[in-house]
């Protein structure tokens, strides 16, 4: 054996991974496709603290940009809800960097330009060809990202709704003063079906916009075309310069599937566990169970099983939830849209705590007290489209 545990991806969700069951006493190996960690960067680089606490890891200020105090939620019309919650803009290559060091540091033997080209699984042994040559472990965590080619070669599922992955286009922009404001923009409608629109500022000058757009194929150019001719009108610019420009794919609505086989476990985006924190926290769950497996000598999917029963505990409701609400949201009207988000104009929605199925009730009573009516838009989530 090369190793007990190989890790095939360094995603925030591999790192945690890796890191994990090497500090829990495993001998790991990372192979990562990109020469370098963090470069070409991803396009992921925002993250609310909220969901970054579920990791239990500190933000350090060394990869972030800038420091935002939440989010603007903007309906067609214009209406909107101002979301306060401490948010950051990354520095993802920083980020991802800051982190490999934390996984050199647990012990992790960390290969970069290496890349998964096949896995066997033999008995009590995985065999993993790679451009490097052959890798051989008792168990195999995949983190290589949206539609797995690795999970797919192993006929493993790990997501279970694909085609409602949110395709994005995302591009860093410069303007003056673009970047200056404290808060995100997340714009719902029809303009950017299923999801969202978004405009986050960096600092300065700077700032990216991008579309996350569900239902329509994965080139979403359309969307963000008009997205930005839009946004120049809502910003009264008469122009705007592009720095660079990225594609990819949020599983926000997609549903973790089979995430855990005979000696493979599956994790973050591959998983369908979307968002950076969450991510890392499924990853870390993940590096957990593996190391316990190897330590008592078990790589079944019984053993495996109890990484998706942690992961259930902590996330399954939310994300079902999450899906009900982006599938409703797809279904509506701008017009039905304008009206809900009417309600909470204004309002203070600190109230709105506990768990995600706490949260769904006291939502839906407050909707119900301030005006009955709103909750009629959610009949769209009975339409077929």
């Amino acid at each position: 054996m090369d190793a007990d545990i190989i890790v095939i991806g360094a995603s925030p969700a591999g790192l945690m991974a890796a890191r994990n069951a090497a500090l829990k006493g495993a001998n790991v190996i990372l192979i990562e496709r990109k020469e370098a960690i963090g470069n070409p960067t991803h396009p992921a680089n925002t993250f609310f603290k909220g969901m970054f606490d579920r990791t239990g890891e500190a933000v350090d200020q060394s990869y972030v940009i800038k420091n935002l105090k939440g989010a603007h939620i903007i309906a067609p019309s214009g209406g909107e809800v101002v979301v306060e919650s401490p948010a950051y803009f990354l520095n993802r290559k920083k980020f991802d960097e800051y982190y490999a060091q934390q996984v050199s540091k647990a012990g992790v033997d960390i290969r970069t330009g290496v890349e998964a080209l096949n896995v066997i699984r033999g008995e009590g042994v995985f065999s993993i060809s790679t451009n490097e040559g052959m890798l051989k472990s008792k168990l195999v965590i995949i983190s290589d990202g949206i539609n797995s080619r690795i999970a797919g070669l192993l006929g493993m599922k790990p997501i279970k709704y694909p085609r409602d992955t949110a395709w994005s286009l995302e591009a860093e922009i410069e303007a003056p003063g673009i970047g200056e404001p404290d808060m995100f923009e997340y714009y719902v409608g029809n303009h950017a079906p299923g999801w969202k629109s978004t405009y986050s500022p960096c600092g300065g000058d700077r700032a990216t916009l991008g579309v996350y757009v569900r239902g329509h194929g994965m080139d979403v150019s359309s969307f963000f075309d008009a997205w930005v001719e839009r946004f120049k009108k809502i910003k009264g610019l008469d122009d705007i310069s592009f720095i660079s420009k990225s594609v990819g794919g949020d599983p926000i609505a997609a549903i973790p599937g089979e995430i855990t086989g005979e000696g493979v476990m599956i994790t973050g985006g591959s998983a369908a566990q979307s968002g950076i924190g969450y991510g890392m926290h499924a990853g870390q769950m993940c590096g957990d169970v593996a190391a316990d497996a190897i330590t008592k000598g078990d790589v079944s999917p019984a053993f495996l099983s109890q990484y998706r029963k942690r992961w259930n505990k902590e996330y399954r409701n939310e994300y079902y939830l999450g899906r009900i609400a982006l599938e409703t949201l797809r279904k509506m009207t701008d017009k039905e849209i304008d009206s809900m988000i009417q309600v909470f104009e204004g309002e203070d929605l600190s109230f709105i705590q506990g768990d995600p199925v706490t949260k769904a009730i006291r939502t839906g009573m407050f909707m119900l007290r301030k005006k009955p009516s709103s909750l009629l838009s959610y009949r769209a989530a009975l339409r077929r489209k």
